[in-house]
C-alpha cells in the first residue's frame, strides 16, 4: 500500500489534441515524427486545423501529468499521488480539474488569469507520434504558489518527488527548491531527459539540477543528444546511461541511478557503475494504437512500485508493462485497473 501523497509530481499541464494525420499534414507545419517541440508562431494554425478533424481526441496531458497519473492508476489508493502546474481560468483548465480529479490525484493548480491552457498537438502517423506544445498557461507557473503553505505541504507529504524535464524551461526556480529540499531530507528526487530540445538549448538548467538528481529517465535519442552536447563521442547508449548515472552528486546524495528505454528494444539501467538491460514486452505492429504517452506511462509504472520500495527490477517491469498498455489506446489512457502482478 502506498501513502497519501507519497509521490509528488510538478510540470506542465497541457490538454491534448490528437488525431491521425498524414505526411503531407507533417510537412506542411514542418513537423518530424517522433520529435517533440514547442510551437512556433508557423505552428499555431495547426491546432484549429486538428480540432476540426472528425478523429480528434481531448486527453489530458502534459509529460509529469502523465506519469502521475498512470502512477496512480497502478497504485490504486486514491490520493497516493499529487500533481502542482498552471492552467487557465477556462474550458479546458475545468476539464483537467475533473481529468484529476476522476484519476485519484490530488491537483493544486495554480490558474492564471490571463493565459489560457496550455495544449499540445499529438499527430500521429502509423502509430508514431509528433508532439507540438503551445504552453500558454503551463509557462506561468511562478515558485510563489509552490511557497503557499497549503501547496509546499504536499512537498513536505512526499517522499518521491517527479519532475519533467520540460519544466526546465518554466521554473527552474521552483525545480531548485524541491530539489534542494530533496537532499536536505533524504527523499527521492526523479527527472526525465524529456526531449532533446531540453538537452541542447537548456543545458544550464539542466546542468545546475542534475547533482540533486537520483533517477534520471530517457529515452535513446535524448540520451545521445546528451552526450553529444557535452563532447563524448559514443552513440552506445549502455556507455551513455553509465557515464550519466557518474555525473557529480550534490551532498547528501548517494548514487544515481540512470534509466534509459530504448522503444522496443532492452531497458538500460546504469547503477552503481554496471549496467543490466531489460527487455521489454513485444507487440505485434497490429496492436499499436499510438506510441503518446509510452515514455510518460513507462515513468509512471516504474514511480509506482519504486515508492512500494519495490526492486529495480519489478519497477522496470512494471514500467514496461503500463508503457505496453498505454501503446495499445488512443492517447495516454488506460483500461479501469490495471492487470500487473
Amino acid at each position: 500500500m502506498a501513502s497519501e501523497g507519497v509521490l509528488l509530481g510538478m510540470g506542465n499541464p497541457l490538454l491534448d489534441i490528437s488525431a491521425v494525420v498524414d505526411d503531407a499534414f507533417l510537412t506542411k507545419y514542418d513537423v518530424k515524427l517522433n520529435n517533440a517541440i514547442l510551437a512556433e508562431e508557423k505552428h499555431l494554425p495547426m491546432y484549429d486545423e486538428l480540432a476540426s478533424k472528425g478523429n480528434v481526441e481531448y486527453i489530458a496531458g502534459g509529460a509529469t501529468q502523465n506519469s502521475i497519473r498512470v502512477a496512480q492508476w497502478m497504485l490504486q489508493t486514491p490520493g497516493a499521488t499529487s500533481y502542482m502546474g498552471c492552467i487557465g481560468k477556462d474550458k479546458f483548465g475545468e476539464e483537467m480539474k475533473k481529468n484529476a480529479q476522476a484519476a485519484g490525484v490530488t491537483a493544486h493548480y495554480y490558474e492564471d488569469e490571463a493565459a489560457p491552457t496550455g495544449t499540445c498537438a499529438v499527430c500521429v502517423v502509423g502509430g508514431e507520434r509528433s508532439l507540438v506544445a503551445n504552453l500558454s498557461a503551463a509557462n506561468c507557473y511562478k515558485s510563489e504558489h509552490l511557497k503557499k503553505p497549503e501547496n509546499w505541504a504536499l512537498v513536505e507529504k512526499a517522499k518521491y518527488i517527479y519532475i519533467a524535464g520540460f519544466f526546465l524551461t518554466v521554473s527552474p526556480d521552483s525545480i531548485q527548491l524541491v530539489a534542494e529540499h530533496a537532499a536536505a531530507n533524504n527523499k527521492v528526487f526523479l527527472m526525465n531527459l524529456s526531449a532533446p530540445f531540453i538537452c541542447e538549448f537548456f543545458r544550464d538548467a539542466q546542468e545546475k539540477v542534475l547533482p540533486f538528481v537520483d533517477y534520471i529517465f530517457g529515452n535513446e535519442t535524448e540520451a545521445r543528444i546528451f552526450a553529444k552536447v557535452r563532447g563524448w563521442e559514443t552513440e552506445n547508449v549502455e556507455e551513455i546511461a553509465l557515464k550519466i548515472s557518474q555525473l557529480p552528486l550534490a551532498s547528501g546524495k548517494q548514487k544515481r541511478i540512470a534509466v534509459i528505454t530504448q522503444g522496443a528494444d532492452p531497458v538500460v539501467v546504469a547503477e552503481d557503475g554496471q549496467v543490466k538491460t531489460f527487455p521489454v514486452i513485444l507487440l505485434p505492429k497490429e496492436k499499436l494504437v499510438d506510441t503518446n504517452g509510452a515514455g510518460d506511462a513507462f515513468v509512471g509504472g516504474f514511480l509506482s512500485q519504486l515508492v512500494q520500495q519495490k526492486s529495480i527490477e519489478d519497477s522496470v517491469k512494471a514500467g514496461c508493462y503500463a508503457a505496453n498498455v498505454i501503446i495499445q489506446r488512443s492517447g495516454c489512457t488506460y483500461p479501469e485497473k490495471p492487470d500487473f502482478n
